[in-house]
C-alpha cells in the first residue's frame, strides 16, 4: 500500500507539474514575443496604392506604426486591425480595396508586431490602447471623420473592448471575433487534445499571475451592449478552427436588436471569408460604411 500511494503521489507531482508547464507555454504563446521572423512586410508597394508612413503613441508610451491611405474626399475613415500573430500588412487586401472604394484607411500595427514599438502584449487587453491611439491619431489627422473599425481575430475583440468605452467608434466590421478570451483558450486546448477543463485553471493563474490581467477581463461578449446602438456587422466562417463559429452566435444575441448584424461564410476558416469572394467582401464593408456613416 505504502508503495501504491507513493507511485500516486509522484503520478500526481507529474500531473500537477504538466499542468503548470502546459499553462506556461499557453500563456506565453498568448503574451510572448510575437515578431515574424524573418523581418520582412510587404508595403503598399506591392498593391499599387500610395500611402504615408505615419506614426503615433499609447498611452502607456509604445509608439506605433502605420499607413494612412488618403482620400480627401471622403468623411470616413476605415481603421483596419489585424490579428494576434499578424502585422499591417495582412491588411493590405481589405485596406487598399476601401481606399479604392472611396473611403479613408488606416492600417497599423500592434504593439510588439511589424515595425510598431515592443510593450506589454496580450490577447485584447493592453492592445486596447492602441485602436485608441489609432482614434486618436484618425482625429487630428481628420476632425471631421466619421470612424468605423474593421478587425479581424484577435483585432476584432480588441476593436468591440476599445469602442465600449470610445463613442467616436461609429461603426464596427469584426471577422471572426473571440466572445470571451477563457472560452477561446479552451476552445483551443480541446484542439490539441487537450484537457481543457482541467487545465484552465492553472492557465488563468499563470496569465493573471505572469502577465497582470485576468480573463475575465478580455470579454468582449459583454462590451456588445455597451457599444448600444451602433452598428456592428459581424463576419465568420461555420469551419472556424481557432475560434469557434458559436463565438459570433454569442455576440449577436448579446448585441442590441437590430444593430448587429451576422454574414455566415459557410465552410470557411479562421478569417477565410475574405478568400472565398475578394471582391464581394470588399463591396459588403463598403456598402456597410456606406449605409451607417454617410
Amino acid at each position: 500500500m505504502r508503495r501504491l500511494g507513493g507511485v500516486a503521489a509522484l503520478v500526481a507531482a507529474g500531473a500537477g507539474l504538466s499542468a503548470v508547464g502546459i499553462a506556461g507555454i499557453t500563456t506565453w504563446w498568448l503574451n510572448g514575443p510575437q515578431r515574424a521572423w524573418p523581418p520582412h512586410q510587404f508595403t503598399p508597394f506591392e498593391v499599387g496604392v500610395p500611402a504615408e508612413e505615419v506614426t503615433f503613441t499609447a498611452a502607456d508610451g509604445v509608439q506605433l506604426a502605420g499607413w494612412w491611405f488618403d482620400a480627401p474626399e471622403s468623411s470616413t475613415v476605415a481603421i483596419c486591425c489585424h490579428g494576434h500573430r499578424g502585422d499591417k500588412s495582412d491588411m493590405l487586401g481589405i485596406g487598399p480595396g476601401l481606399r479604392r472604394a472611396g473611403h479613408n484607411v488606416l492600417l497599423f500595427d500592434f504593439r510588439g508586431r511589424g515595425s510598431s514599438e515592443s510593450g506589454p502584449r496580450s490577447l485584447a487587453h493592453h492592445e486596447q490602447l492602441d485602436v485608441t491611439a489609432a482614434v486618436d491619431w484618425v482625429k487630428q489627422r481628420r476632425p471631421d471623420a466619421r470612424i468605423a473599425v474593421v478587425a479581424f481575430s484577435m483585432g476584432a475583440a480588441t476593436a468591440l473592448l476599445a469602442a465600449a468605452d470610445d463613442p467616436r467608434i461609429e461603426a464596427l466590421v469584426l471577422d471572426s471575433s473571440f466572445a470571451t478570451m477563457a472560452d477561446v483558450v479552451a476552445a483551443n486546448l480541446r484542439r490539441f487534445w487537450l484537457p481543457a477543463a482541467a487545465l484552465m485553471p492553472a492557465v488563468a493563474l499563470v496569465n493573471r499571475l505572469a502577465y497582470g490581467y485576468a480573463f475575465g477581463q478580455v470579454r468582449p461578449l459583454d462590451a456588445v451592449a455597451r457599444v448600444a446602438a451602433r452598428p456592428i456587422l459581424l463576419l465568420h466562417g461555420t469551419a472556424d478552427r481557432v475560434i469557434p463559429y458559436g463565438h459570433a452566435s454569442r455576440l449577436l444575441d448579446a448585441g442590441v436588436p437590430g444593430t448587429v448584424e451576422l454574414v455566415t461564410f459557410e465552410d470557411a476558416d479562421h478569417c477565410g471569408g475574405y478568400f472565398t469572394d475578394r471582391p464581394g467582401y470588399i463591396a459588403r464593408v463598403d456598402d456597410f460604411l456606406r449605409r451607417e456613416l454617410t
